[in-house]
């Protein structure tokens, strides 16, 4: 899809008119467009046929027609025209996590730098220091943020691999030649970040699905072509590895390629001990070869090595295949589960939508409800709401709620956490409402122990309902900010309050490995969007990832209740 292209196009239209200094409005239109372009579910190509394309949000008729320009030549002239205003140099450094449009424009003309390894260089050597607003700490800061670009060009968010292969295995599936299919690897056990694309599939005539598959409009380099394996490179980097594998190994072959790879070697090792050995082709016996796994399925294959079907998010080696061993694997969260939502922005700050339409969008996805989460009066970029709008919003999603059949909007805010651990609002305003997240949007810089303190103030007030994103972390772009999480689940467990597993994909936040920490301490969480859009309420399934890597059941999910059992609890609370 070329959703990602535009959007990243647009996000350097913002880059360049900031650099600028040009209309702080024009350049928040580009960046809402960019966000909403990322988050849409739907191919671009087909909303610009059907004529469509002012439906998404943020885009008006100058962006529908600058769109229209990029599908009908590959290009935006205006924006290689205003490319031409800014050196290279520049936007180059824009590249870089944490460095902003100023800080490149003063680099650049103050330094004369030209590149990313020109700039590691100074910052290492400690040259920068002393420039206009620039600290040790900021060359330190430079240097992370020098280190994360790397990391993220090695990289995708999980939020990108996923439709992109989707879009990929749905192209193929239009060949008649093509009986099976499906992507492997790190991708199919949902890690938040993917390296490449793994794609299997099964066919009468190999052929000619490589020569199709090569010439899909998201190729845009060839990598390799081969009568079983294929390597394409897509216009955002991706590299896409298809093989075709025989039909009666193709059990084996998905088993083998999703890893990971010291899941792998441990069910070598249970081989081993049973005179077998597995491969991609199968499971064989030593003494005569005989292939056992010949023409099974994966579940089929862990029972012949002794041990029951293990879902490919928990193939990491942890603890699942003893656990399997025991039949003690736990049945984990399915997105079915899910009865709603419970952080959800709308336009009284700074989603896209109404409340109606935010509720017709719970309504289509067979939701019992959603809460409405806007942000805190100290979130002005956000137009964070103060007590008087808070008030007449709880009014209005009362009058809402009366025109609605089983289903509900809930009141809520995303309350910031000030830097003292004090709330941004009153606890009259907070106590009328049925859900407060809890949240930190500035002061990450504080350290570990002023942070865990500053969060537990907060937990303290009896008013935090759910804490949001708790790292605040940004994959590729921000580093999450250290906490002792030991104190945070000791007193969240005990306040009752509920952690936050953040779907949007770049936070991912709690992470699998912390949520699995969570639900040991017997702390519930809550799988929540944090969505600005309507396209935004599908990253849910990340956010099931997220918890099922963490070895979650729909018991240890808030949202999971149905509407009359989150009541219960949330008052109860």
């Amino acid at each position: 899809m070329k959703n990602f292209q535009i959007a990243r196009i647009f996000n350097e239209y913002a880059d360049i008119l900031e650099i600028k200094e040009d209309n702080p409005f024009k350049i928040r239109a580009y960046r809402k467009a960019a966000q909403n372009l990322e988050s849409l579910t739907q191919n671009i190509e087909t909303l610009a046929q059907e004529d469509r394309l002012q439906e998404i949000p943020g885009i008006g008729k100058d962006l529908t027609e600058k769109i229209k320009e990029f599908l009908t030549t590959g290009k935006i002239s205006s924006f290689e025209e205003l490319q031409k205003t800014v050196p290279e140099g520049v936007l180059k450094m824009l590249e870089i996590p944490g460095v902003g449009p100023k800080t490149a424009k003063m680099l650049y003309e103050k330094v004369g730098i030209k590149t990313i390894e020109e700039l590691e260089r100074l910052a290492r050597g400690h040259k920068l220091s002393g420039l206009p607003g620039l600290k040790d700490k900021t060359e330190e800061n430079i240097l992370k943020g020098i280190e994360l670009l790397k990391k993220g060009r090695e990289r995708m968010l999980l939020g990108t691999a996923l439709p992109l292969a989707e879009s990929i295995i749905s192209e193929l599936k239009n060949l008649k030649e093509v009986k099976r299919i499906t992507y492997a690897g790190s991708l199919r056990r949902m890690k938040e970040t993917i390296r490449d694309i793994d794609i299997l599939v099964t066919s009468t005539h190999p052929e000619k699905v490589m020569d199709y598959f090569v010439k899909l409009p998201q190729v845009k380099e060839v990598l390799a072509k081969g009568e079983t394996k294929s390597s394409i490179l897509t216009p955002e980097g991706i590299q896409v590895d298809l093989r075709v594998v025989e039909p009666e190994s193709f059990g084996s072959c998905l088993l083998y390629f999703t890893g990971s790879k010291q899941h792998n070697i441990h069910l070598r090792t249970i081989a081993q001990k049973m005179g077998l050995k597995v491969s991609e082709y199968g499971v064989f016996v030593e003494k005569t070869n005989e292939n056992l796994a010949k023409d099974k399925e994966e579940p089929e294959i862990y029972k012949i090595l002794g041990l029951s079907y293990i879902p490919p998010e928990l193939r990491e080696d942890l603890g699942e295949i003893e656990a399997a061993q025991k039949g003690e694997l736990p049945e984990l969260v399915e997105l079915e589960d899910i009865k709603g939502d419970l952080h959800v922005h709308s336009q009284w700050s700074d989603g896209a939508h109404n409340l109606e339409e935010l509720a017709e969008g719970g309504i289509s996805r067979g939701y019992e409800y959603l809460a409405i989460t806007d942000h805190s009066q100290s979130l002005g970029i956000a137009r964070g709401l103060n007590e008087e709008r808070i008030l007449k919003q709880i009014a209005e999603i009362k009058k809402i709620n009366q025109k609605l059949k089983n289903f509900r909007l809930l009141s809520g805010i995303e309350v910031d956490i000030r830097k003292d651990g004090s709330l941004d609002l009153d606890k009259k305003v907070l106590g009328k409402l049925d859900i407060v997240i809890a949240a930190i949007h500035t002061g990450f810089k504080q350290s570990k122990e002023e942070l865990t303190k500053r969060v537990l103030k907060a937990f303290a007030s009896g008013l935090v309902t759910i804490f949001a994103h708790p790292s605040g972390r940004l994959l590729g772009e921000r580093e999450g900010y250290e906490l002792d999480y030991e104190a945070i689940f000791k007193i969240a467990k005990e306040k009752k309050i509920y952690l936050e597993i953040n779907a949007y994909p770049q936070r991912l936040d709690l992470t699998d490995i912390n949520s699995r920490s969570a639900k040991n301490y017997g702390i519930m969480l809550a799988i929540n969007t944090d969505a600005h859009t309507l396209t935004q309420l599908d990253y849910l399934r990340l956010g099931v990832a997220v918890a099922r890597r963490g070895w979650l059941t729909s018991p240890n999910i808030l949202n999971c209740l149905s509407l009359k059992e989150l009541l219960k609890r949330l008052h109860k609370g």
